[in-house]
């Protein structure tokens, strides 16, 4: 699929593979340019970056904290332009085996993000910001609101957070620039109870722009008809 569309740039999230793990078939991309995040833990999380286009730099850890690192949940690369592109796969819900509280950590990465791309806006940088950010935006964008008032994912606490968030960094959500009153459009379904056949989930995936990429984003879309993961790819053109 990813070799049919041939976009300039793809974002991967829950890689959970070191280097030497990728697929073979990965080498058959046209993208050389490929930024993977130096995590530590095995078989868990993981971010990569693959790109047609040059690369000015390239970042794989959390800014200069060690407190997220070794998920390898970041990568980073800058386009020319002063464009930033984050690529990130946000702390989902469960007690980690070591007991780790994960919304509280969940919350805390949100924090620590939002100070890193201001710090980086201050620097006059524009950002793109996606992945999969595990929470819940609106009440449009998850099946059955009002059952769902007190579910991970959608507590008015984490509601709270990714509002602010937004608000902090001046970042759009381009599904809703695009499609501002669109329903029962979601972008991960459970694997349970034909859940994706009955359309029954949520929308936790996200292109977030600064100002004036937004301007030069042409169209957003949720490619649900592509069906070989629990989440859905999606896709943003930049002119």
């Amino acid at each position: 699929m990813m070799i049919d569309e041939d976009p300039d740039i793809i974002c991967l999230q829950e890689t959970k593979a070191f280097h030497h793990q990728m697929p073979k078939e990965i080498n058959l991309m046209p993208h050389k340019n490929i930024c993977r995040h130096a995590w530590e833990r095995p078989w868990y999380a993981g971010t990569a970056i693959l790109s047609q286009m040059d690369l000015l730099t390239t970042k794989s850890q959390f800014t200069h904290s060690t407190k997220f690192r070794e998920d390898g949940r970041l990568t980073e690369v800058e386009l020319e332009g002063k464009i930033l592109l984050i690529n990130g796969y946000f702390p989902n819900w469960w007690t980690r085996a070591d007991g780790t509280e994960m919304l509280s950590y969940k919350l805390a990465f949100y924090d620590e993000l939002s100070t890193y791309i201001q710090k980086r806006q201050q620097d006059g940088y524009e950002i793109i910001l996606t992945g999969d950010m595990n929470i819940v935006h609106t009440e449009v964008d998850i099946a059955r609101p009002k059952e769902n008032k007190n579910t991970i994912w959608f507590l008015p606490i984490e509601r709270k957070r990714i509002w602010d968030f937004m608000d902090e960094c001046k970042l759009t959500d381009m599904f809703r620039h695009f499609h501002p009153t669109m329903i029962d459009e979601y972008t991960r379904w459970s694997y349970r109870a034909w859940a994706r056949v009955r359309n029954v989930w949520r929308r936790i995936d996200y292109f977030m722009l600064s100002e004036w990429l937004v301007k030069r984003a042409s169209s957003f879309r949720h490619r649900q008809d592509i069906m070989w993961s629990d989440h859905c790819p999606i896709e943003l053109v930049l002119s």
